[in-house]
């Protein structure tokens, strides 16, 4: 115990530190280059003070191995959420031409398990922890991914599908959390450039769905669809879900997730988030200078001066012990009228683009099928085969690639910000949707959508990054979750919504650009404690 670098006194700390005789570079927890995001008052006074030095800690280790790791790892998080959404669309008229269904409801039934996921992994991960819904996600929706590709009616599909989007509705909410919590504040807009797996995952589906659907499904206009004549949509399943299965592998067996040490600290688990700090450090070649000492000594030091002590200090160990779910992370996400304020644009954001994308996502098909074939616009959802499809979300895909890059440049100029990246970004992707309903001919509507692509990957790229960000850690995985029900929830209604309604409208995007401009936090430039 002697040499356990999280029991180290102050004295200690004037020392370099080796390690297996090899000199690794020592950095101080002193210095801090990085502003804080929230002001004083806005979290609880213990968390604020310690969660600063771990800030610190995390700044002065640096971007190492153990933070672009977790840039892959986490990236197959977002790789899950864009490649099993999108197969609503991609699967939906060989699977309609043989199961005889009205077609929003395979939509529906994914939607109504992407809610369950972001309401129990979300609110969970802030519970007992990051590490076991960052590891289970992947492996609940590879298993019965592959399980969908055998399903033999549309009640079995449906229901298959909707464990599936149970596991891959926590990946944004756990996984956003995860790397947010290990990245330094100098850093943070790398949250926005992950989004890149999110185009590589729509790349990747369209490239399997292509010859896959479009070789092995039904002929155009068959009366009759055997599951012989049908395999198309089974192979693209079992294919998904057993690279998922890869993915969870390559998190669970090729790399050690360290907790969250903000979580820890969250839970009074003060000794081992400063042993995480050391892992880190260690991993990435270097040592830290952080003491338990320290980190103890700022809560303690921050209690007196607001008159918290023993019992405070109680409360937060008896929290630490109980997993039940509560409204302490929620009443948390409220603390004050600015972040209740900023919590209340968000939620109304993400619920605005999520009834947006859903009808994008899941009925572009219809409307891809019959501008190319007919020349009409589409009759209301009565779904033939299709091989058009596929194709043009591969170059979709494509052109999403170049733009997450772009939406990381985008976040970290002067003038613009997450703010300025989002409100501009959403502006024009309605103005992309808009003019792709009243294309007339495939490639009218192709180039319109690759308008659409490039815009609403940035859009998203920045939501899914300034969301995170302006949640304390402590209640992050809540903040997540609360914001990802809004989009669930819109995309369980979005399937009602075009049985009957209007699709040709941009407006709930145009909307959601004027809500972001309102957004009271600006995290360019400052950590997110």
């Amino acid at each position: 115990m002697a040499n356990d670098p999280s029991t180290r006194t102050s004295a200690d700390m004037e020392k370099k530190d080796f390690t297996d005789g090899v000199n690794a570079p020592s950095v101080s927890v002193q210095d801090s280059t990085v502003d804080d995001l929230f002001e004083e008052g806005t979290m609880d006074p213990v968390y604020m003070a310690k969660s600063r030095i771990l800030s610190r800690a995390v700044q002065e280790i640096g971007m190492g191995k153990y933070q672009w790791c977790l840039f892959v790892v986490a990236g197959f998080g977002w790789f899950a959420d864009s490649v099993w959404p999108l197969i609503g669309g991609l699967i939906l008229s060989p699977v309609t031409s043989e199961f005889k269904f009205t077609s929003p409801f395979l939509s529906l039934a994914l939607n109504i398990g992407l809610f369950a996921g972001a309401v129990f992994w979300g609110l969970g991960c802030d519970i007992w922890g990051r590490r076991l819904s960052f590891n289970a996600t992947l492996l609940l929706a590879g298993i019965f991914g592959l399980a969908a590709g055998g399903a033999s009616n549309f009640v079995t599909l449906a229901s298959l599908l909707a464990v599936v989007g149970l596991g891959v509705g926590g990946n944004l909410p756990v996984d956003s959390a995860v790397f947010l919590d290990s990245v330094p504040g100098s850093h943070q807009y790398l949250l926005t450039i992950l989004s890149i797996w999110w185009a590589i995952g729509q790349l990747v589906a369209s490239l399997i769905a292509w010859p896959l659907i479009a070789n092995f499904s039904c002929a155009e206009g068959a009366t009759s669809c055997a599951r012989a004549d049908n395999m198309g949509w089974r192979y693209f399943l079992f294919t998904l879900g057993g690279m998922t299965l890869i993915l969870w592998a390559i998190r669970f067996f090729l790399f050690r997730l360290e907790e969250s040490p903000r979580f820890l600290i969250g839970r009074g688990r003060d000794e081992e988030a400063v042993a995480v700090i050391h892992r880190i450090a260690a991993f990435n070649g270097k040592t830290s200078s952080l003491t338990l000492e320290e980190l103890t000594g700022a809560g303690e030091k921050a209690a007196a001066a607001n008159g918290k002590g023993a019992a405070a200090a109680r409360r937060r160990k008896l929290l630490s012990e109980s997993s039940v779910f509560n409204l302490h992370h929620i009443k948390a996400l409220f603390e004050t009228p600015k972040l209740a304020w900023s919590t209340s644009l968000l939620i109304a954001l993400w619920g605005i683009i999520g009834l947006a994308s859903t009808l994008y996502n899941s009925f572009l098909p219809y409307l891809t099928y019959y501008t190319t074939y007919r020349n009409v616009r589409p009759p209301r959802y009565h779904p033939r085969s299709f091989s058009h499809v596929p194709m043009q979300e591969v170059i979709l895909g494509v052109i999403g690639v170049p733009s997450a890059f772009f939406a990381g440049w985008m976040v970290e100029q002067r003038y613009i910000g997450r703010k300025g990246a989002l409100a501009l970004s959403s502006g024009l992707t309605g103005v992309f949707l808009f003019a792709s309903t009243t294309a007339r001919s495939s490639d009218a509507l192709l180039g319109w959508n690759c308008g659409y692509a490039f815009a609403s990957n940035i859009m998203y790229g920045v939501l899914y990054a300034i969301s995170p960000e302006v949640f304390p850690a402590k209640d992050r995985g809540t903040g997540n979750g609360l914001t990802a029900t809004a989009t669930r929830v819109f995309g369980i209604i979005a399937p009602v919504i075009a049985l009957y309604a209007n699709l040709e409208t941009a407006v709930p995007v145009y909307v959601s650009g004027v809500i972001a401009l309102f957004l009271p936090y600006e995290p360019r430039g400052k950590a997110s404690l």
